[in-house]
């Protein structure tokens, strides 16, 4: 079984053993490196190539939001989980804004960090659902002056609605393709179209996009494969 390779970013030896400890006991997961500062994690990670970085918020030379913007730029391919001893929205709003896919408090270690480490890995989000919620209540809580909801979806083809909200909800793109009978290679070209066309070149802000425009939902019900009945879904590419 190929493990996952996991490179750790905190500035305390005793958080990176621990840590280290607890991933490659989980017998999926190895870590490939670690870092003790924010300038570090950025420049291990583009050389270790890891599949997963896991990064504290409060580390020295370059902070933990700056470090996973500088990732999501320089080394778009690895996902970065922050694990953070942060409880406040402002925080989260930071490092979804930075493109990290997944944020936990260090209270949460754990099989919910393993679990985070995994879903990052398969392209799937994992945020601390109590954060979480009250960011997304926050974004949802009304458009600028002027500007409703719907107008500012309005120019989305159903298509690009579907897309955009299974991104949101945590979809990597073989899971949209499969969800809706397209090619791997089409969902790609619908996400660089949102993303030219709403000026959001990350998943976490197409996500904020959704979630503030009602695309996509709070509490979205589980999605099923016989899609055909929905007219969401008739619409062709």
């Amino acid at each position: 079984m190929k493990k996952i390779k996991v490179l750790l970013a905190d500035d305390q030896p005793i958080v990176r053993a621990g840590l280290r400890a607890l991933l490659e006991a989980a017998g999926d997961m190895r870590v490939v490196g670690e870092a003790e500062n924010g300038q570090q994690a950025v420049r291990q990670t583009g050389r270790l190539q890891p599949e997963v970085v896991v990064l504290d918020l409060d580390m020295p030379v370059l902070n933990g939001v700056e470090a996973a913007r500088q990732i999501a730029h320089e080394a778009p391919a690895a996902k970065v989980v922050i694990f953070s001893s942060y409880s406040d929205a402002q925080h989260l709003r930071q490092a979804v804004e930075a493109g990290v896919v997944g944020y936990l408090m260090k209270e949460s270690a754990g099989e919910k960090l393993l679990e985070a480490v995994r879903e990052a890995r398969n392209g799937r989000v994992s945020y601390s659902t109590p954060l979480f919620k009250s960011l997304l209540e926050e974004w949802r809580a009304g458009p600028p002056a002027g500007h409703s909801a719907a107008t500012r979806a309005a120019n989305l083809s159903w298509r690009q609605a579907e897309v955009l909200q299974l991104i949101a909800e945590g979809n990597a793109s073989e899971q949209v393709a499969g969800l809706l009978s397209i090619s791997i290679k089409t969902v790609e070209t619908h996400r660089q179209q949102l993303m030219n066309k709403l000026n959001r070149h990350s998943t976490a802000t197409l996500t904020r996009y959704a979630f503030a425009t009602g695309v996509a939902e709070l509490n979205p019900m589980p999605h099923r494969k016989d899609h055909a009945n929905r007219e969401a879904v008739t619409a062709r590419c």
